[in-house]
């Protein structure tokens, strides 16, 4: 939320699109699971980004931040995601904590709003309750585009497949202790937001410049940096940032969600320069989407946003793939994506894993988590 940055660069006449990803991780106490506020202890204990990118307090604080640096391919990508994972997670646990990425809390514990910088006050004072206790984490895909004008358009593309991306990462079935019957329950708190979920159809960047400034003037998001949509652009660099995805269980999971992100620019590039305009899509229609992707994840019906009815997720996913499919494989990322996309169809939705693993209790649900999030991407 509080990331003013873009850890992506914008994409050079000639390169690959350049990309980075933002995790946002909660700290536990390790047996009961309950947050703590020691995102200042532990990143003083994490030290620099071993990678190249960085590190950073979020709004609440039991939660820490890690950014890649600027990723030319996906293997750094890969690599800087891992190595931040696991660095966080060692310091974590020389502090007697745990490093969990999970949507939302999955055992009760209030903590504070950070104070360390004025911004953090301000959000507080505009947000009140609905921040008090908004201990809510995503992974967050920048990629960069040759220009603002550029990046409108491929969000305008964006549209109809951003609910896809939540349904696929779902991982906040969980909320401080209860069962929510959701697969993401941080979807649910977000839409609390004004402006969350689908972005409008903006015609230019001045048009989107407008309309987050017409947010500033009537005091609903604290500055030009702030916005809630699941798509929107960097204010001050030609780069695409998609919002739409839960903390991802798994490193692997992170990797997957940065691939199709960057597909999916990818494709609305080819689309623009062949003079294809985004396709229509209903925001009733894109909104029923996102709410059925946060209700059911991987494990029920999804919305098609073109055909406007439920079909099974997994028939969107396949749209999804078919869709980018010439993007992957000019980068190089159709293999991978394939296999880890059918791993998670395979294991199940990180909300799915989570919900079986605290059938055996909450410190089993709380090491699982752990252990995914520290160890080896699948």
């Amino acid at each position: 939320m509080l990331e003013e940055r873009s850890p992506a660069a914008p994409a050079r006449p000639g390169a690959g699109l350049t990309l980075g990803v933002e995790e946002e991780f909660l700290l536990v106490e390790p047996l009961a699971g309950t947050p703590v506020p020691q995102a200042g202890l532990v990143l003083a204990a994490a030290g620099a980004h071993p990678a190249g990118g960085h590190y950073a307090r979020e709004l609440l604080t039991s939660q820490i931040e890690a950014a890649t640096g600027v990723c030319g391919d996906l293997a750094e990508a890969r690599r800087q995601i891992r190595d931040a994972r696991a660095a966080l997670a060692a310091a974590a646990r020389r502090e007697g904590l745990l490093l969990l990425s999970t949507g939302t809390p999955v055992r009760p514990g209030t903590v504070p709003v950070s104070d360390h910088d004025a911004r953090c006050e301000t959000i507080s004072r505009i947000y009140a309750g609905v921040v008090a206790d908004y201990q809510s984490c995503g992974c967050h895909v920048h990629v960069g585009v040759p220009d603002r004008d550029t990046a409108v358009a491929v969000v305008n593309h964006l549209r109809p497949w951003l609910p896809a991306l939540l349904a696929l990462s779902a991982n906040s079935p969980f909320d401080r202790g209860r069962d929510s019957g959701h697969a993401s329950w941080r979807m649910v708190e977000q839409s609390r937001f004004p402006g969350s979920g689908v972005p409008p159809v903006f015609a230019s960047a001045a048009d989107y410049d407008r309309r987050v400034d017409r947010l500033v003037e009537c005091g609903v998001v604290a500055d030009p940096a702030m916005s809630f949509w699941l798509a929107r652009l960097s204010p001050h660099l030609p780069t695409v940032e998609v919002r739409a995805a839960d903390a991802a269980a798994t490193a692997g999971e992170a990797v997957l969600q940065a691939a199709i992100t960057r597909g999916l620019v990818g494709t609305a590039l080819r689309d623009l320069a062949a003079g294809r305009e985004a396709p229509p899509a209903d925001p009733g229609v894109c909104a029923a989407a996102v709410w059925n992707a946060a209700r059911y994840g991987l494990e029920g019906p999804g919305v098609d946003p073109f055909e406007e009815r439920q079909v099974p997720v997994r028939q969107l996913l396949e749209a999804l793939l078919e869709h980018i499919t010439p993007a992957l494989e000019e980068t190089g990322d159709l293999r991978e994506v394939r296999c880890l996309l059918a791993t998670v169809l395979r294991v199940g939705s990180g909300a799915e894993r989570q919900r079986r693993a605290a059938a055996d209790g909450a410190p089993a649900l709380i090491r699982m988590l752990a252990r995914q999030t520290g160890g080896e991407d699948r």
